[in-house]
């Protein structure tokens, strides 16, 4: 039986089109839909359980998205021929939908929840993570599962100052705005992008623009629910709620934690405070009463400490830490602390610290990126990471997480246009979050500016970063400058900005309310750059200018560009030549071969090493010219002539005949010349009968005056004719 099979279009400002279809694939699935756009195809499937599981009070929500190598018509590398863990490409892909999807949720639902998608096709010309909110949320929409906010979500680039839905990746290549933008009909819900040095109104813009595109597309998955008839919601056995032991817990807490959140306390201080008030509130009730109502008193005395929280900033402008809301931590920053690294620094602000490193390579340590959408290499990467110990806790360590993938990125993408094109390092930066109260990823960002700066590398601008944050009651709002780790867990926002003196450079934002307003978006933005320019400022006292050259026990590297057709001598049979060469001057050679030109990479300490190079490379290419002179040295008697080599050129030989020794005829080469003898020849090119190269020494000797070897002519004296 043929599936009847619901289809969609929407048509972008641009004319090329997106389509939506449901009915064919994945019928067993709660909801599933296929979104094509040229030919790249996702399918995204949606299931979630008919019942929570007993003493869950979250929603267990999975988003999975993965890049089949078929897609791509491609085989997945390495041993293993079948796709694995995922890539941080994919991880980064899953963050966006997550973030948009999970607060939009009933706060009462707490199914096992699972969102799949998948790129089947893939098309160069149309970049599949732009398209997988909307499968996600199409895949939701034509299911019972109870999400009635429906979102979208797109990429906006500006190209020659045009902004474009869902640029192409070359479009995006010249490109200044790269921003993934999630939303709902009435609000923009999260936003996460890279920028070169945009104003905050151009920002807002880019935004505005995504959002108009994304109610476009929320319509299209609108009439796809009609079509296929509105399937009523599933019902679903809300939260257990009792209204005795909610106002028994209020009571007993809510003025306490008022006062605790006023006193400006640190993080373990206001901790161990809240911790008391807790036990105290746990006492009034027996054994009995917990047993049956504990996960109530629980959840009872968070939603009063969260309240309690947000009204004292509401109310008094004051915050945990006793701050006002435009108020910054204390900052102090150091470089060059660990004496072996290439480029080190610690940046702390309050209670959070991060020890940023800097390694310097070659190409050969490129991060290499190997997907069914993108192949390529990354020569300026960054890698994030969060243990346990920075927030005092002790828990196992299962591998680099999801969120340490998100934050890495977050600041490579912040730092990353501000490495020159001309730098000829690879370089990676490792941040280590030592201490964490809030904004770790903006911590990153910073440390990682002081220690490429130390690192010697060249930065175009000093980079910052701050996160803001919100508290709002509806009527109310305060924009939070320099965001704890508790306010950001109890309050509305997450807006990370991140820029230079003169524009921004990525930002991250995540919203936990609907309808965040334009206005309030605007100010957290120009209150963001107030702050970061106050960081900014702390950055430059510490170290103001990158340092001029490179540690002295960090390498050097030296470029040097090749005819492609001595990349072969230059390696030599079976990598004799580059081998030994490397092994003699302890350096590390990479050649790369680029549009049949040779890109020699010299990466070494000593610079004595990489003259040695420079020199056995100015050897092999060393290509003399006709009629011009050059200086020798002899290194070969022979019976027929000596050979000698190019002193510029060492182990460039060439043989001097007998004959071109002198202008007077020579037996013996050794009547002239003897075993390291320097002298000067001229080049003749290429002898004709022999077919080798031919140089002279007697043709730069002055030309003795020839001997007339005839018999004396006889004067005829004239005789008078008779």
């Amino acid at each position: 039986m043929i599936p009847k099979v619901t289809q969609e279009t929407i048509t972008l400002v641009d004319g090329r089109t997106i389509t939506i279809e449901t009915g064919k694939l994945a019928k067993q699935a709660d909801g599933s839909v296929v979104v094509r756009m040229g030919d790249t195809m996702l399918l995204a499937t949606a299931v979630s359980a008919r019942t929570a599981n007993p003493g869950i009070d979250f929603l267990p929500l999975t988003v999975d998205y993965r890049e089949k190598f078929a897609a791509a018509g491609r085989f997945p590398g390495g041993f293993f021929k079948r796709e694995a863990r995922p890539s941080d490409a994919e991880v980064l892909t899953m963050r966006l939908v997550d973030r948009v999807l999970r607060p939009l949720f009933p706060d009462d639902y707490h199914a096992e929840t699972q969102i799949m998608i998948q790129l089947m096709s893939h098309d160069e010309e149309v970049m599949p993570d732009a398209l997988a909110g909307l499968a996600a949320s199409a895949a939701l929409a034509v299911s019972d599962i109870p999400f009635y906010n429906l979102i979208s979500e797109v990429r906006v680039g500006r190209v020659n100052g045009e902004l474009v839905i869902n640029p192409s990746r070359a479009q995006l290549e010249l490109s200044d705005i790269d921003m993934m933008i999630g939303a709902s009909k009435d609000s923009v819900c999260m936003v996460e992008g890279e920028m070169k040095e945009i104003s905050e109104k151009e920002m807002v813009d880019a935004i505005k623009f995504a959002h108009d595109a994304i109610k476009v597309q929320i319509e299209a998955q609108e009439r796809m629910r009609a079509a296929i008839g509105s399937p009523a919601y599933r019902e679903y056995e809300a939260e257990k709620e009792d209204k005795v032991v909610y106002e028994k817990v209020r009571a007993a807490c809510y003025d306490k934690y008022y006062a605790i959140a006023q006193e400006a306390s640190s993080k373990q201080e206001r901790g161990e405070k809240f911790g008391l008030v807790k036990e105290e509130v746990v006492a009034l009730f027996t054994e009995e009463e917990l047993a049956e109502n504990g996960d109530l008193v629980s959840k009872y005395l968070y939603k009063c400490q969260k309240e309690a929280v947000r009204n004292v900033i509401l109310d008094l402008g004051i915050r945990l830490d006793g701050r006002k809301t435009t108020e910054i931590r204390p900052i102090w920053c150091e470089v060059d602390y660990l004496p072996k690294t290439h480029g080190s620094a610690i940046f702390t602000r309050g209670e959070t610290q991060a020890l940023a490193t800097v390694t310097l390579g070659t190409s050969r340590e490129a991060n290499v990126i190997d997907l069914p959408s993108e192949q390529g290499e990354e020569r300026f990467y960054l890698h994030y990471n969060f243990p346990p110990f920075s927030t005092g806790e002790a828990k196992p360590l299962r591998g680099t997480s999801r969120r340490e993938v998100g934050h890495g990125n977050l600041a490579q993408r912040a730092l990353k246009n501000m490495i020159p094109a001309d730098c000829p390092y690879t370089v990676r930066v490792v941040s280590e979050v030592l201490e964490s109260n809030g904004s770790s990823s903006m911590a990153t960002v910073c440390s990682g500016t002081l220690a490429l700066m130390d690192a010697g590398i060249q930065m175009i601008k000093p980079v910052s970063g701050i996160a803001m944050g919100l508290i709002t009651d509806g009527d109310r709002f305060a924009v939070l400058s320099d965001i704890l780790g508790d306010e950001d867990h109890l309050g509305d926002m997450d807006f990370k900005v991140t820029g230079t003196a003169d524009g921004i450079t990525a930002c991250q934002m995540d919203i936990k309310i609907d309808g965040l307003r334009y206005d309030i978006m605007e100010q957290a933005l120009d209150q963001a750059r107030e702050g970061r320019m106050h960081i900014l400022g702390k950055l430059t006292e510490t170290l103001a200018t990158p340092r001029t050259d490179v540690k002295a026990h960090a390498p050097k590297i030296i470029t040097r560009t090749i005819p492609g057709n001595f990349i072969g001598a230059l390696i030599g049979p079976g990598g004799k030549v580059i081998q030994e060469l490397q092994k003699a001057s302890q350096t590390t050679i990479v050649i790369n071969e680029v549009d049949e030109q040779g890109i020699v990479e010299i990466l070494g300490t000593n610079q004595d090493g990489i003259d040695m190079v420079l020199a056995k490379i100015d050897s092999i290419i060393f290509k003399p010219q006709l009629g011009e002179t050059y200086e020798v040295r002899v290194i070969k008697m022979l019976d027929f002539g000596a050979v000698v080599e190019y002193t510029q050129a060492p182990g460039n030989e060439v043989l001097l005949h007998v004959s071109e020794l002198a202008w007077e005829r020579t037996e013996k080469p050794s009547d002239v010349v003897n075993m390291g003898d320097v002298f000067e020849v001229k080049y003749l090119g290429i002898d004709p009968k022999t077919r080798k190269e031919k140089v002279s020494r007697k043709q730069l000797l002055p030309r003795p005056p020839r001997e007339d070897k005839r018999p004396p002519r006889e004067d005829k004296q004239d005789t008078p004719k008779g």
